[in-house]
């Protein structure tokens, strides 16, 4: 008998068999024999039990997740002699680690050759995405050494509970007891920041101030809307003798794009959430583009596919979201009076929304619409100008002159007398469309 990639030898029980049971589990499995010799030769075990007891205690206590079912330990004899075999099958948690060093390659191990080696950074995650699935916040995180101050701090103001069940209900904790990518999002600990950066004018060749918002993304939602609330100024203007004041951005739209950017972000990539705040302008860059299925015209109707599933649901629990696909929506609402209007950009990997400062008198920057960016002509325009050609248009004509879904069509009509561009007659078949005087 000698040592292989499926086999351990052991002279007798020492605390280094977690090596081996942590490499074994996560790779193909193997038998550890303790009381045989490292040349093959049979040295035998004083005392099975209290070797069997030693060994399944410390894959109790020391190797997580929990690998207990995937191990066995019996006695056998071999040349007359005693001799404790330890069998470890192929883990399905994967990656096992050691208790005290965490998810990290000093705590991992792998099985090469006849050693046990640490595994490299690269192996590690193609471990958790090969038995997390391909969804980031459902992974189990690599830092396991997590706490929650502001978290609790947070769920506490809100009387709500936030002890170990309400974790695990919440996909903080997963099922095998670690946490997971949103419980290190939620964390004191987490990796991803928002940067933040003012400029003089309307572009950026002068900083004025820079920052960089670190901790748990609930602290880095609230630290990013107190920044930005120092530069939203009140402007007070006069109808007669009331006194109206009215702010550079509406708060409705600056929390919904904020939350927007830190919902919808995809975490799987390592840059920082992008905030600019100029003098006639924020913008808010978001790393991922669209979820796939969905098109631009899509969200631009409130349509909604959410990236991180569990990380909205706890801020809808916090009653930070109060209804999915409605941010778009409240963000265009707001800005109903203005004469600027907020714009929306997306590529392959990105997001952007920007809010025009609502006071601000002097030149703009050009801002490309969102017909330019999808390199389209306005589909309300179409419309607009077929119903004034025509004198109206029904359901059908949106259909054909768009090649849109008959869903797709009623809520362009809906938004378009929702904005009064168009006013509704009749009901059911004999339903028209008009032009709004």
């Amino acid at each position: 008998m000698i040592e292989s990639m499926t086999t351990e030898l052991k002279r007798e029980y020492t605390d280094d068999i977690k090596y081996a049971v942590v490499a074994f589990a996560n790779t193909d499995g193997g038998k550890i024999y303790v009381g045989i010799n490292d040349d093959g030769s049979v040295y035998g075990v004083g005392s099975t039990d209290a070797t069997v007891l030693r060994i399944t205690n410390m894959i109790r206590d020391s190797i997580r997740p929990d690998v207990t079912m995937f191990t066995e330990c019996a006695v056998e004899t071999m040349e007359g002699k005693p001799v404790v075999v330890l069998t470890v099958q192929r883990g399905t948690a994967r990656p096992y680690y050691l208790a005290g060093k965490g998810i990290r390659p000093e705590g991992v191990y792998v099985r090469q050759s006849s050693s046990s080696v640490p595994a490299s950074e690269s192996a590690i995650l193609n471990m958790i995405k090969e038995t997390s699935g391909d969804r980031y916040e459902d992974a189990r995180s690599i830092n396991q050494q997590l706490t929650f101050e502001k978290a609790e701090n947070y769920f506490a103001k809100r009387n709500l509970p936030f002890g170990d069940q309400q974790k695990r209900t919440l996909n903080i904790i997963g099922s095998d007891g670690t946490y997971t990518n949103l419980g290190m999002l939620l964390s004191d600990q987490c990796v991803h920041t928002i940067k933040m950066a003012v400029f003089n004018g309307s572009r950026k060749s002068v900083f004025r101030d820079r920052k960089e918002l670190t901790g748990s993304l609930l602290t880095q939602l609230e630290d990013a809307y107190s920044y930005i609330d120092q530069f939203n100024r009140t402007r007070a203007e006069f109808e007669g003798l009331d006194r109206i004041d009215k702010r550079d951005y509406p708060g409705e739209a600056l929390r919904e794009a904020l939350l927007n950017a830190i919902t919808h972000r995809d975490y799987s990539f390592s840059g920082s959430t992008l905030i600019s705040i100029f003098d006639d302008r924020i913008e808010f860059v978001t790393i991922g583009g669209l979820v796939r299925g969905l098109t631009f015209d899509d969200i631009m109707l409130g349509v909604s596919a959410l990236r991180n599933q569990n990380l909205a649901n706890v801020f809808y629990r916090l009653n930070l979201i109060e209804a999915y696909g409605t941010g778009i929506l409240k963000i265009n609402e707001s800005y109903a009076d203005c004469a600027v209007k907020p714009q929306f950009e997306v590529t392959d990997n990105a997001f952007k929304i920007t809010l025009p400062n609502s006071n601000y008198a002097g030149e703009r920057k050009d801002v490309a619409t969102p017909a330019k960016v999808e390199g389209k002509v306005d589909r309300q325009e179409i419309l607009l100008r077929l119903a004034e050609k025509r004198g109206y248009i029904v359901r059908k004509d949106v259909e054909g002159a768009l090649k849109v879904s008959q869903a797709t069509a009623i809520l362009i009509l809906r938004d378009m007398v929702e904005k009064g561009l168009l006013i509704k007659e009749g009901s059911g078949k004999l339903q028209k469309y008009r032009i709004a005087e």
